[in-house]
């Protein structure tokens, strides 16, 4: 999380800086650290690919990304000047060992002036295959043997499945120690989802009533219109359960459900997180039917626009069977949980794109009104929005006006846009920034992340065990399958989406 000081001397390594993550999201996101005061004096990037490219092709690639996707818009030309000093471009072969020698020259020459050594902070923005490579790499050059000084930045999927999760925790750990790893997810920087600690343990108002004895129930819907567009090679591997719920969600579920730390130190945080996932009821593959369902877009409309369906996007086989949808319900098996269902959902061309918490409290224990008073009550509500608004949402009944008592439900509402004049940062700006720090709390240490394939894996191998024979399952544009309804409507609930924050009209 921020931190009132600037990094020390640093120097970002990128492995695939000539691809999309490093054009759209990486060098947009320190580009703004730059504008905003928070790199220290003495900085670099080095990017390495396998493209053939000039430091000056290099330094106009990025500013055309920046140009494109910076939250701020087009650079300014004499600030544009100044932070491309500070980037170069190396051709690597990320397998051969000869370009590490030539990397650990490289930074040497960059450090010399400095009179320091600086962190090194290497991002693997590259594909899972290749991590090893350079991970040994690494370490055979000599490039990464400072444990305070050094870190390495892995991008999801953290591994596959289980099995591959400790592989890859593994591979890592026989050459960085773990307080060198981070392993990035982008929704644990986002501004709502920090917040959420800070909403929770920062208010005497909410956390007494934080529990079994007042919450009915939690709903995390994190849904997208889009379909898989240019990611159909990788998705038709991956699904909606390793895509989106085996870290995004399940991290959401952490910060709903864990107990209050005793600091915000990186480890005591995410102590509490796996504490949470290790108390999540683990599923026998013979209750799986009966506490989750999966799905696939078809075809259909969306915003007046005709859609095609999963097995017809570019990259996807056609006979594919990955869900594009996935619903579960979750029982977190402690104290203040103990049968509070945690319903989550996830998927592709669905009506609107949303990622949304939703806390309903349990009703009064007892009615004083008459019926014709509460005719339009409904349940106590906090609905904590993350994206694409961002703000939290408090419903209750009041009295409306007149000589009647006649109770109807009303929003408090927080609004990031309206509260704070000054826009927020990017995930990746907020994200960065902590590595540049050495400060780890919003990233996902090793054991969170297997005990988070370990809580799927009976779900995925019972998935992949049974051939769903009525896929495409819902269309395009919909809110998924009609076993979703029922799965939830069994319980004698329904799934909430309530207007969006900066454009209701409750008061």
């Amino acid at each position: 999380m921020l931190s009132a000081r600037k990094p020390d001397p640093t120097i970002i390594i990128i492995f695939g800086a000539g691809g999309d993550l490093c054009w759209r999201k990486l060098l947009p996101a320190i580009y703004n650290l730059y504008l905003d005061n928070w790199l220290p004096d003495n900085f670099a990037v080095v990017g390495l690919d396998i493209k053939e490219m000039s430091d000056d092709q290099f330094r106009q690639r990025i500013n055309d990304g920046i140009n494109k996707f910076s939250r701020r818009g087009k650079a300014n030309e004499n600030e544009w000047q100044k932070f491309a000093s500070s980037l170069s471009y190396q051709k690597a072969d990320f397998t051969d060992k000869n370009n590490y020698q030539q990397l650990a020259q490289r930074l040497l020459s960059i450090e010399s002036p400095w009179g320091k050594k600086s962190n090194r902070v290497f991002y693997l923005a590259i594909p899972p295959l290749f991590i090893q490579d350079i991970t040994e790499n690494l370490s055979s050059s000599n490039i990464a043997q400072d444990d305070l000084l050094d870190r390495i930045v892995i991008e999801k999927p953290f591994g596959h499945d289980l099995e591959s999760a400790r592989k890859l925790n593994k591979i890592l750990g026989n050459i960085f120690n773990e307080c060198q790893i981070y392993r990035i997810d982008h929704y644990l920087g986002k501004e709502t989802v920090q917040n959420m600690m800070a909403f929770r343990f920062a208010n005497a108002l909410f956390e007494p009533i934080w529990n079994r004895n007042f919450i009915d129930h939690v709903q995390i819907t994190v849904s997208e219109e889009v379909g898989v567009e240019h990611r159909g090679s990788y998705y038709d591997h991956a699904g909606a359960l390793r895509d989106m719920i085996q870290n995004h969600i399940l991290q959401l579920l952490c910060l709903t459900a864990m107990e209050p730390p005793v600091s915000f130190s990186a480890d005591e945080v995410r102590n509490k997180k796996v504490d949470v996932l290790r108390a999540i009821r683990k599923y026998k593959p013979e209750d799986v039917h009966n506490v989750s369902v999966r799905g696939q877009y078809g075809g259909g409309w969306l915003e007046g626009n005709k859609i095609v369906g999963y097995k017809e996007e570019p990259g996807v086989n056609p006979q594919s069977n990955i869900e594009t949808f996935a619903a579960i319900k979750f029982f977190i098996d402690n104290w203040r949980w103990q049968d509070v269902p945690f319903y989550i959902r996830t998927g592709k061309r669905l009506p609107v794109k949303t990622s949304v918490i939703t806390i309903q409290f349990r009703p009064v224990p007892h009615s004083a009104f008459p019926n014709e008073s509460i005719e339009n009550w409904q349940p106590n509500r906090l609905i904590i929005n993350i994206q694409p608004e961002m703000g939290i949402r408090l419903r209750f009944q009041a009295k409306q006006p007149g000589l009647k008592m006649l109770l109807t439900p009303v929003d408090m509402i927080f609004n990031y846009e309206n509260a704070y004049k000054t826009e927020p940062p990017e995930a990746y700006e907020t994200l960065l920034l902590d590595v540049m720090l050495g400060d780890a709390t919003l990233f996902m240490r090793s054991d969170q992340v297997e005990a988070a394939w370990e809580l799927l894996m009976p779900i995925i191998e019972t998935w992949e065990s049974a051939t769903p024979t009525d896929f495409p399952n819902y269309s395009g544009g919909t809110w998924g399958p009609e076993a979703a309804e029922a799965l939830i409507a069994r319980d004698g609930k329904n799934w909430l989406i309530l207007p969006a924050i900066n454009h209701s009209n409750s008061k």
